[in-house]
């Protein structure tokens, strides 16, 4: 049913300029997208129009441009940086007697390589189907005319009108399946706030370095490439925080300019980690000559999925890419990290993450001093499973003496597990963090 290109083959580009100057970063992100798909451009046509032609997308001249290069080149396949019409798809494939297919199709298509899990392979093909959906007749101009004669009689619709029928069963049948999935991991948000888990979850421009970063913090195994979309997945990772204590940490799916509307509406169940967490983490490519215009594409997508008033702390990776360039802490007026600089890569900085962390997320601080009895060491080994001992040593009757620094929210939950814990406190001092 779906037009969909097998990697290894090989491309016409087609990219049209809309404004004076000539920007070819645009150019060359669209040239990444192509690669990242595994299809090889064979010729790039480019061009410059006030505005897009409605037959077409491009002149009539440039389109028999484009139709001569695909002859003299052997492509199977004509790929435009641009959102098509249907009617301009059809038209385009007609006078070049090739595949047209635009930058959403693209996109769609290395989100089809790349998904793994049941998941993800669900929210590509409701982003597939729903975009395809407009496009159908191309695959059923010789099935229009409704069966006649004994028979051929069917229930009274046409080929297409069937399979409209079958996709729109289809879409509903997928977006039964997300909504089970999104309950079940509904479920396990309100069990981690149950137990006020923060999440801190990354999100940047795709090829940033979230999941390099996810895995020097982590120490997770996440894939991790240099090409775009490289993560599809979302991936979740318990961590330890400095004083806020255990900590979920989410590597989501990266934002590009134009990000089709049928993938952001398709990967909802999977943005909807972004939307609940407590502290984004905005990893942005610091040696990208377009940082501000990045910037402003995940902006957009962030307010797109409603996530635009979460705090957010900027991740400044890539400095190793940067000249002279040491790790710091950029803070605001009162005194709050508002940006780290770090290299996710080499791991230069990440302490220094992990200092900022502490200071976004860490509230109260609970400082005690205990006398725990012998008979009490499961309690000990729990506090050692918290990191929450400072000092310790022994009496001389045989019991223990902790200092212990720790969440107050860890210490009421203790505090609740352990009814005798509060017998054991020989000095209390409540401090902020």
């Amino acid at each position: 049913m779906f037009d969909r290109y097998d990697a290894g083959e090989q491309a016409v580009l087609v990219h049209i300029y809309f404004t004076q100057d000539k920007n070819m970063e645009d150019l060359e992100e669209f040239e990444s997208l192509v690669s990242s798909a595994g299809v090889e451009a064979l010729q790039v046509v480019t061009g410059s129009r006030k505005a897009p032609h409605p037959k077409y997308f491009v002149g009539e001249g440039k389109a028999i441009e484009i139709a001569d290069a695909v002859k003299a080149t052997g492509a199977s396949v004509i790929l435009f940086d641009h959102a098509l019409s249907p009617a301009q798809e059809r038209n385009l494939e007609a006078l070049c007697e090739c595949r047209v297919v635009d930058r959403t199709g693209l996109i769609l298509d290395i989100f089809a390589q790349r998904a793994r899990t049941h998941e993800g392979k669900l929210q590509v093909e409701l982003a597939q189907l729903r975009h395809m959906a407009t496009r159908l007749v191309r695959g059923w101009t010789h099935l229009e005319r409704q069966g006649g004669g004994i028979g051929s009689r069917g229930p009274g619709e046409t080929q297409l009108e069937t399979d409209r029928r079958l996709l729109r069963n289809r879409i509903m049948q997928i977006l039964g399946r997300l909504e089970r999935v999104e309950k079940q991991r509904e479920q396990g948000r309100r069990s981690r706030a149950k137990a006020d888990i923060p999440t801190v979850s990354l999100v940047g421009y795709t090829n940033a370095g979230k999941s390099t970063l996810f895995n020097q913090i982590t120490t997770a195994d996440v894939y991790a490439a240099d090409q775009l979309f490289a993560t599809l997945d979302p991936t979740l990772r318990r961590i330890n925080v400095v004083d806020v204590g255990e900590t979920i940490l989410a590597d989501t799916v990266g934002f590009i300019r134009h990000l089709p509307h049928d993938l952001v509406a398709a990967f909802k169940a999977t943005l909807q980690e972004t939307r609940q967490a407590t502290l984004l983490l905005h990893v942005i490519d610091a040696s990208d000559l377009r940082i501000q215009e990045n910037i402003a594409a995940v902006d957009t997508v962030l307010e797109e999925i409603e996530a635009n008033e979460i705090p957010t702390l900027m991740v400044m990776n890539k400095i190793d890419m940067l000249e002279d360039f040491v790790p710091r802490i950029d803070r605001d007026d009162e005194n709050m990290p508002i940006r780290v600089w770090l290299s996710a890569q080499t791991g230069d900085g990440i302490p220094l993450l992990f200092q900022a962390l502490t200071e976004r997320l860490s509230g109260e601080i609970a400082q005690h001093t205990l006398c725990l009895p012998p008979q009490a060491g499961r309690l000990r080994s729990r506090f050692y499973q918290l990191q929450a001992i400072e000092k310790e040593w022994m009496e001389e009757d045989g019991s223990v003496g902790l200092q212990i620094r720790m969440p107050i929210v860890d210490w009421r939950r203790l505090c609740k597990q352990e009814p005798a814990l509060a017998d054991y406190i020989v000095e209390q001092v409540k401090g902020m963090s």
